[in-house]
């Protein structure tokens, strides 16, 4: 029997701007994560486990961040003759022109190309989570059931519920779906990964876009999603794993914090399922004399001679003799230098921390923006944001 037609697209062209300093100069797929990775390398493993070759990535704000990472596509086994990985940035010269208002809209604007294509099934999958799951199996549950969408979810914390798609549901069938309510009736969210029926979803879509006229389309969630739920076309898949939403500084903060557990609730290393990446060419890290490292993930090229405690250390970080940093993480080439002291705190790509200066503390994360120069003595306290974005 032949498998089916399974095409995923990545929404990948969302500015970002929950996470602040870290997506001024990248797009948010392209955020490091895990000392080695970027967030896009979580759904694009997913495809490779998932046995999908068909990717397609639609990029838009600080396209050149992604496109230097996705390349070809070879580390995630898209670079084929036929299919494969495809970018899809914003165009001129149709009425789908123009720049993407929404997820709703990417879909719409990509439409004829989508149909084209002929899935049996549209897997439309969000690059800011932390997960692994497989879209194929979702998929083909999803062309068995008569559904037009199958939403994943997941459950959430009751005071975070208001920032995703909840809904409620009676076995699979999805009998409500409330965007980012003020009031969410539970704590079962979407985690922004939906398998739709190709042909009725983008019907509807066109109709929808035709009611809304000049204002366009926004996101999946505000009329698309609720007019399936409506007509009770909505089916849920429930993800049994480890899912983490990282669009938010703390969200990014903790899921670090969550696979340096000595039992992660990820395993990145799965040899079942590995996280792959483009790779670079670092050398061994180096743990110098009186050098104490516990509880860390520290990345090849990395020299250490001061103190890490529960911290994700990128290629290229050097942490000077005396200088402490503790339940942080370091983006590449971050230099933390003599005596100086970092804390719950987030630093992105090439900052310099002076001697004896102090970034963040018991409290709030605080988070220092790329290539950021600290003072020597200067202090970025709990929950500060350096140079302030104000």
């Amino acid at each position: 029997m032949a498998l089916s037609r399974i095409l995923v697209l990545v929404l990948a062209g969302g500015a970002g701007g929950r996470l602040e300093l870290l997506t001024e100069q990248r797009a948010k797929p392209a955020v490091p994560f895990g000392g080695v990775y970027r967030l896009v390398d979580f759904p694009l493993s997913n495809c490779e486990h998932s046995g999908v070759a068909d990717v397609w990535v639609a990029v838009q704000f600080q396209p050149a961040s992604l496109s230097q990472h996705l390349a070809n596509g070879r580390p995630w086994d898209l670079d084929r003759t036929t299919g494969g990985l495809m970018t899809l940035p914003p165009f001129r010269g149709t009425d789908r022109g123009g720049w993407a208002t929404g997820t709703a809209d990417v879909l719409w604007r990509q439409a004829d190309l989508v149909r084209g294509f002929e899935p049996d099934a549209l897997v439309v999958v969000s690059a800011d989570a932390v997960y692994r799951l497989d879209y194929r199996q979702v998929a083909e549950e999803h062309l068995g059931s008569g559904a037009e969408v199958t939403m994943v979810t997941t459950e959430v914390s009751a005071d975070d519920a208001s920032r995703y798609g909840i809904v409620q549901t009676d076995g699979d069938r999805v009998t409500d779906y409330a965007y980012k309510p003020d009031r969410p009736a539970t704590t079962t969210a979407t985690n922004e990964v939906f398998v739709f029926s190709p042909r009725p979803t983008l019907d509807r879509l066109e109709a929808l876009a035709a009611d809304a006229g000049d204002d366009g389309l926004a996101d999946l969630g505000d009329a698309l999603l609720p007019a399936q739920t409506a007509d009770g076309l909505a089916r849920a898949h429930r993800l049994g794993g480890y899912w983490r939403d990282v669009g938010t500084v703390p969200a990014y903060w903790q899921a670090h914090m969550d696979v340096l557990d000595p039992e992660p609730p990820i395993d990145l290393d799965d040899p079942a399922w590995p996280v792959h990446t483009r790779g670079g060419r670092h050398s061994a890290a180096r743990l110098l004399p009186g050098a104490t490292v516990e509880a860390s993930l520290v990345s090849g090229g990395t020299r250490v001679a001061g103190t890490v405690h529960r911290s994700v250390l990128s290629p290229g970080v050097v942490v000077e003799d005396g200088a402490t940093v503790t339940d942080s993480v370091l983006l590449p080439g971050v230099r933390v230098r003599a005596g100086a002291r970092v804390h719950r705190a987030v630093l992105d790509d090439g900052v310099d921390v002076g001697r004896d200066a102090t970034v963040g503390g018991d409290g709030e994360v605080a988070l220092v923006g790329r290539r950021a120069v600290l003072d020597p003595g200067a202090v970025v306290p709990a929950g500060a944001r350096s140079p302030d974005p104000g």
